[in-house]
């Protein structure tokens, strides 16, 4: 079961890292614009807001891999804490958007399962 979180907390991570590259690398791009429904204009205005967003979750990611490793380099507290606030943040990330705007339950899902699962797995470990 352990494999598994570390599998599922890979894969919130490597989202993550995909998200930090369409919000902080590409914002203004019209294929990101289409992925999250923003105008350029709206792109161009909330560009440095996004730019933030994206290392944010830049770091989840770091945290989450941080914590994988720890943990699969022996059984340690300290990785299982590393993947649960990053995996955790994560989750209340996507608990937040899909709260705040209906609309975005697709996005709240991309977001989130992976993370729920890594949570759900680690905790059955």
């Amino acid at each position: 079961m352990l494999t598994l979180a570390y599998v599922f907390a890979a894969v919130a991570a490597l989202i993550h890292v995909y998200i930090f590259r369409l919000e902080s690398l590409a914002w203004t791009d019209p294929a990101t614009q289409k992925v999250f429904g923003t105008t350029p204009e709206t792109a161009e205005v909330t560009k440095g807001l996004a730019y933030n967003q994206g290392f944010y979750n830049l770091f989840l990611a770091v945290i989450a891999v941080i914590g994988i490793v720890v943990s699969a380099a022996g059984p340690d507290d300290v990785g299982a804490a590393l993947i649960y606030a990053a995996c955790g943040s994560m989750l209340a990330a996507a608990l937040v958007l899909v709260t705040s705007d209906g609309s975005k339950l697709r996005a709240a899902l991309i977001q989130g399962v992976a993370p729920a699962l890594a949570v759900v797995a680690l905790l059955l470990a």
